[in-house]
C-alpha cells in the first residue's frame, strides 16, 4: 500500500511539473524562432515580479483566479465540464453591481446582499445547463458555451443607458453606477504599495471549505462517486440527476463569487473594462492543479504572476503578449503531459500486477516443492 501511495504521489507531481517545464521550453523555442531573445523576457518578468506593488497585484489576481478554478473543479469532480464559468462570473458581477448600486444598507448587510445576489445569479445561470443535462441529456459543454454567448449579449443590452446602464460624463464608458461605500469590502493596506482585497482571503478560505466538503462529508463522497461511476453511485442510492443539478448550482454560485474581489475591492461598479476571460483561465488552473485546493492555489499564483509580470514587457521593448503565449502553451502542455502520465501510470500498474502475480506463483511453487 505504501508503494502504491508513493507511486501515485510521484505521478501527481510529475504531471504538472512536466507541463510547466514543457511550456517554458516551448515558449523559448517560439521566441527564438521569431528572432527574439528567449531568455531576456523571462528575466524581465522575474524581475518585475520582485517589486512589492506587482506582488500585491499578483496576490489580488490570484484570489480571483482561485475562485474561478474552484468553480470549474467542482464540476470536474462530478465529471462535468462547466465551460460557462466566465459567463456566470460576468453576469453575476453585473447583476450584483446593479443591486448593490440600487440599495443602501448598513455595511455588513450591504456587502452580504451583493455577495448573495452574485451567488444566486451564477447558480441560476449554471443551473440552466444542469437541468438541461439532467432532464434532457444535453451536453453541458454545448449548453454552457451557448450560455456564455447569451450572457455576453444580455450584459451588453442591460448596460445600455436606455436600459439599466449609466454613461460616464465625458466618456464612452458604460457602467452600472457606483456602489455606496457601505458596500465596499474592507482591504488590507500595504502602505504605499497598495492594498490586498479583503475578499481575496475569503477566496483562500473557500479552498479549505472545498477540501473539507469533498473529502470529509457524505455529500462530497456522493459527488465524487457520481463523477467516477454514475451506475455504481446509483447502486449505492445516489440520485445522479439530482447530483448533476446540485453540482452545477454550486459551481455557478462559486463562479458568481469570482468577480467579488475586483467588484468589492477596486472598481465598485461593473463597466466595459471589467476583466474578461477569468473563467477560461480558471479551467487551465483547475487542470494544472489537478482539482486539488493546494495545487490550484499554486497554479492560480503562477497564472497571476504571468499576467502581472508580463504587463511591463512592452516598456522594455518586448510584446506583453508573450505572457499570453506562455499561458496558451501551458494549456497545451497540460493536456499532452497528463495523457502521457496517465498512460505511463496504467503501464506501471500493469507491471506491478504482473510482478505480484509472478511472486505469488514463485512462492506457491516453492511451497509445493517443499511439500
Amino acid at each position: 500500500m505504501k508503494t502504491f501511495d508513493k507511486d501515485r504521489l510521484m505521478l501527481a507531481i510529475a504531471g504538472p511539473l512536466l507541463a510547466l517545464v514543457s511550456a517554458f521550453v516551448l515558449t523559448m523555442i517560439v521566441l527564438a524562432a521569431t528572432g527574439i531573445d528567449p531568455i531576456e523576457p523571462l528575466r524581465i518578468m522575474v524581475e518585475n515580479g520582485g517589486y512589492e506593488d506587482v506582488q500585491i497585484l499578483i496576490v489580488n489576481q490570484t484570489g480571483t483566479y482561485y475562485l474561478a478554478a474552484l468553480a470549474v473543479a467542482i464540476g470536474f469532480r462530478m465529471n462535468l465540464f462547466n465551460i460557462g464559468v466566465d459567463g456566470q462570473y460576468r453576469l453575476a458581477a453585473m447583476v450584483s453591481a446593479l443591486v448593490g448600486t440600487a440599495v443602501t444598507l448598513p455595511g455588513p448587510l450591504h456587502i452580504l446582499v451583493i455577495v448573495v445576489v452574485a451567488m444566486l445569479t451564477g447558480a441560476f445561470w449554471s443551473g440552466i445547463a444542469g437541468v438541461l443535462k439532467a432532464k434532457r441529456g444535453v451536453s453541458e459543454v454545448v449548453s454552457t458555451i451557448m450560455l456564455n454567448a447569451i450572457a455576453t449579449s444580455l450584459i451588453a443590452w442591460l448596460i445600455l443607458p436606455k436600459n439599466l446602464g449609466v454613461q460616464v460624463e465625458g466618456s464612452n464608458d458604460l457602467t452600472t453606477g457606483e456602489i455606496a461605500e457601505s458596500g465596499w469590502f474592507p482591504a488590507v493596506s500595504m502602505g504605499d504599495s497598495g492594498e490586498i482585497y479583503g475578499f481575496t482571503f475569503i477566496a483562500f478560505a473557500l479552498g479549505v471549505v472545498y477540501w473539507f466538503v469533498l473529502n470529509r462529508t457524505r455529500f462530497g463522497f456522493d459527488l465524487r462517486a457520481s463523477g467516477a461511476s454514475e451506475s455504481a453511485a446509483a447502486a449505492s442510492g445516489v440520485d445522479s440527476k439530482k447530483m448533476i443539478i446540485t453540482a452545477m448550482l454550486i459551481s455557478g454560485a462559486v463562479a458568481g463569487l469570482s468577480g467579488m474581489p475586483v467588484l468589492l475591492g477596486e472598481t465598485h461598479t461593473y463597466n466595459l473594462g471589467f476583466p474578461v476571460g477569468v473563467g477560461f483561465t480558471g479551467i487551465t488552473i483547475a487542470l494544472l492543479g489537478r482539482n486539488s485546493p493546494v495545487g490550484m492555489l499554486f497554479a492560480a499564483l503562477l497564472m497571476a504572476f504571468i499576467d502581472k509580470a508580463s504587463a511591463g514587457l512592452d516598456t522594455e521593448g518586448y510584446a506583453r503578449e508573450i505572457g499570453t503565449i506562455m499561458k496558451g502553451l501551458i494549456v497545451i502542455a497540460v493536456v499532452v503531459s497528463y495523457e502521457l502520465i496517465r498512460r505511463y501510470g496504467i503501464r506501471r500498474q500493469q507491471q506491478k500486477v504482473g510482478e505480484e502475480l509472478a511472486a505469488g506463483h514463485a512462492m506457491k511453487t516453492e511451497k509445493e516443492a517443499a511439500a
